[in-house]
């Protein structure tokens, strides 16, 4: 029996027995993903044993025909040692290669759960990870950050601002962060003048004699980038100045050229571009106040009192407007030009008290239905003349001085451990005219609190596949000029490394409503993770089953629009972005901007609730970024662009006839618009059957697919001239909005069509979608568009 024993032990040409141990997940570097780990049984020497170079266990049997039965038990455990082996090796490969596997042993197709990678990051799941998200959150530190941020105004460039700034440096500083920086500008930012204060008269007809001085009973609120001078001239009411008022007023034969218009707050249009339709109608000056219908006044505080204006920027851009284009950094010398964004008339806000002394005073044709507001004591009339019968004017003068500012973008992030260079931004805007509670102080607290929670998850085992980063952006108030100089400082590598970019300004307004203003790419991401997500007011139920619960499923994936924080990375940068709201379904939030944004007025709003609010959209933006973090294959959807071009094919269908008359044939866009679907099912289809363990091959994907949203910036068109080149959501003649409203003229007012406009947008268009066709195949011998 010794001399079995001995005989076993010496290795054989033939055969190997294996023995085999559990290793815990998020065990040592060498098997960092935890499972079965096999290793020779390793003999000991013996030196008294000469053993044959050619023996063997069934040489042994033969030899030793006594010890038959025991040698056949020892077969019989060594082949049970190595079916077992390979049977556990075949599950690790089928659980590394399976698209269908469930996060606890159940089958769910991959439809169900798009881009959820279920391996483990440290020995961690996706699960855990989620949970340990929700663990590390906190309420309070979200409610004590709001209370800290808002307890003074603190403009951008102010005393105040720059303490603040101060403070967030420090703050992230003590998270110990991989790498914590500021990225300083020099912008021109414009301010209220402190020696001449803006001014509102009612002058003779001649407009020499001043007859009554109308106070601004809000004297520290303007507009941002307002020209400089003063206006004077009839006073015409114009409702919201939407594009379609002034038509109205055209077509009833209101004439507003060299007049002062007076327009409301809202309607769907920005500060900025009710002074672009004010001014293309022939205006002189712009005057913008917030009408009771609009904005409720409470005597509760939840409304806006009457004499209170709101500011805002009228700059139609977003960035430094003297720089456009161009990073405002302090060292480069730009040759002198200017935004085309910047309005050419004075702008002012004013109080809805103001409006009334006005707007009781003025005769001419009554309101159309629907342009009754809720001013007291004010009888709809449009103007532009006054009651009185003398032929009086509005004259405003606006005075705001132009300051170059120093910028300063605060900047904390957390390496990721296997791409480094791809990132997940998330940032907020700092500064406020007013405390600014909504305005920065909701913001920066949220992005804190991920900053702190995720960093308190590295430091206890999750392992980020991707880098993420933390902003804290200046100088929000002017038209997101902090971060848009940044962008426009590295535009030239974000396309390749900025995953996606969340902004967090003006997150929480009420509880009841979630918006999620994004790029398409990321609409699935949302609506899979709202899922997930508690609804901030009704507990034990998620955002999306509480849609349900109302009658119907959730529905709130809107455009990005200029005023968002988020629209300069996709419109300029090319970067997917998003901006999550939570709003009250019924009313407004009405003191952005104001002296009244303060953290007791949101928290009457929300009952007290702001810490949960805040949690629930901590931990939304939180999941997303941590699917964004830890998936092998980015969760974007890049089919998601198919459908706005099939869209555009159902019009120009429309228009068939008419384009053929004219020698135009919309086949271009058709075979474009193929292309790019086709190439898209393909690399999602490739994706699939892909092996996600093959780091090279995933590289590849993520680069593909990360890229998407840059390949549909028009490179036809100038950065300086037109910054938002994006063909869908960027501002232009080479938008897609644009051509449409051009081929809508085919039968609306066929005179103004003008053919070579058309076909030179048509063309920008359609090669701007077959190269996003082309570059989303691949490589140049992938490449099978017939075009």
């Amino acid at each position: 029996m010794d001399t079995l024993r001995k005989l076993l032990q010496q290795p054989s040409s033939h055969t190997s027995c294996f023995v085999y141990r559990r290793r815990p997940l998020g065990g040592s570097e060498g098997n960092e993903m935890g499972g079965t780990e096999m290793k020779p049984d390793q003999p000991e020497p013996d030196e008294d044993l000469e053993a044959e170079p050619n023996s063997d266990i069934t040489a042994l049997v033969v030899q030793q025909p006594q010890h038959r039965r025991k040698t056949v038990i020892y077969l019989f455990l060594c082949s049970l040692l190595i079916f077992t082996t390979a049977f556990l090796l075949g599950y690790v490969a089928f659980r590394g290669s399976c698209h269908y596997c469930g996060e606890v042993g159940e089958m769910v197709p991959v439809e169900d759960k798009p881009g959820i990678d279920h391996y483990p990051t440290a020995g961690m799941y996706p699960g855990e990870l989620r949970d340990m998200l929700k663990k590390y959150l906190q309420d309070e530190k979200i409610e004590a950050t709001i209370r800290r941020v808002s307890r003074t105004t603190h403009p951008s460039g102010s005393s105040e601002g720059t303490a603040l700034a101060a403070e967030i440096l420090e703050m992230f500083k003590d998270l110990h962060m991989d790498h914590t920086w500021t990225d300083s500008h020099y912008a021109t930012l414009q301010f209220p003048s402190r020696t001449q204060r803006n001014s509102l008269w009612i002058v003779d007809a001649e407009g020499e004699e001043m007859l009554e001085e109308i106070p601004l009973e809000d004297p520290d609120s303007y507009c941002a980038y307002s020209a400089i001078g003063t206006a004077t001239g009839g006073l015409v009411y114009v409702n919201y100045g939407r594009q379609e008022d002034f038509d109205w007023l055209r077509s009833a034969g209101v004439s507003v050229i060299g007049c002062v218009v007076m327009m409301r707050v809202g309607g769907g249009v920005s500060y900025a571009e009710k002074v672009l339709f004010a001014q293309k109608a022939g205006a002189g000056g712009a005057l913008i106040y917030p009408d009771p219908a609009d904005i409720p006044q409470d005597p509760r505080r939840l409304g806006l009192n009457s004499y209170t204006a709101i500011s805002e920027h009228v700059h139609l851009g977003s960035g430094d407007p003297f720089t456009p284009g161009f990073p405002s950094f302090n060292h480069t010398q730009f040759p002198p030009t200017q935004s085309s964004g910047l309005p050419v008339i004075p702008v002012q806000p004013i109080s809805a008290n103001v409006a009334s002394k006005l707007l009781s005073q003025l005769s001419g044709l009554a309101c159309p239905r629907g342009w009754q507001g809720r001013l007291p004591y004010v009888r709809c009339v449009l103007g532009p003349g006054f009651s009185s019968g003398d032929g009086r004017k509005v004259r405003m003068g606006v005075y705001n001085i132009m300051k170059p500012t120093l910028l300063n973008n605060i900047f904390s992030s957390l390496e990721g451990r296997i791409e480094p260079d791809q990132y997940i931004i998330m940032g907020a805007q700092r500064d406020a005219w007013g405390p600014g509670a909504v305005k920065s102080g909701v913001g920066t607290a949220v992005l804190l609190e991920l900053a702190r929670t995720f960093s308190h998850m590295v430091k206890n085992g999750f392992f980020p596949r991707r880098s993420l980063l933390f902003v804290s952006w200046d100088a929000g108030d002017f038209g997101n000029v902090g971060a848009t100089e940044w962008l426009e400082g590295y535009l030239s590598m974000l396309h390749l490394k900025a995953v996606a970019y969340f902004s967090l300004d003006q997150a929480v307004m009420g509880d009841d409503n979630l918006s999620a203003f994004t790029s398409p790419l990321l609409a699935d991401l949302v609506e899979s993770t709202i899922k997930l997500v508690e609804h901030p007011r009704h507990a034990g139920q998620s955002i999306y089953s509480q849609a349900e619960r109302e009658g119907g499923q959730w529905k709130s994936i809107k455009s990005l629009y200029l005023n968002s924080g988020a629209y300069s990375f996709t419109a300029f940068g090319g970067v997917p972005a998003m901006e999550l709201r939570f709003t009250e379904e019924s009313r407004v939030y009405p003191f952005i901007n104001t002296p009244l944004d303060t953290i007791g007025r949101l928290q009457e709003v929300l009952g007290g609730r702001l810490g949960v609010v805040g949690r629930s959209l901590a931990e939304l933006v939180g999941l997303m970024v941590l699917r964004l973090a830890h998936d092998h294959i980015l969760p974007l959807q890049i089919t998601s662009y198919s459908q706005s071009a099939l869209h555009f094919s159902t019009q120009l269908n429309k228009y068939s006839a008419e384009l053929q008359a004219r020698g135009l044939s919309p086949q271009w866009v058709f075979s474009a618009r193929g292309d790019y679907s086709r190439a898209a099912k393909t690399l999602k289809e490739d994706i699939l059957n892909s092996d996600i363990q093959d780091e090279t091959m995933i590289r590849i994907y993520n680069t593909r697919i990360m890229r998407v949203e840059y390949y549909f910036l028009s490179q036809y068109v100038s950065v300086v001239e037109t910054p938002f080149r994006h063909v869908l959501h960027g501002r232009g003649e080479h938008t897609l909005s644009a051509l449409s409203e051009h081929l809508s003229l085919l039968t609306s007012d066929p005179r103004s069509f003008n053919e070579a406009r058309f076909r030179r947008q048509l063309a920008l268009f359609t090669w701007t979608l077959q190269g996003a066709a082309n570059a989303l195949s691949g490589d140049v011998w992938n490449i099978d568009n017939v075009f």
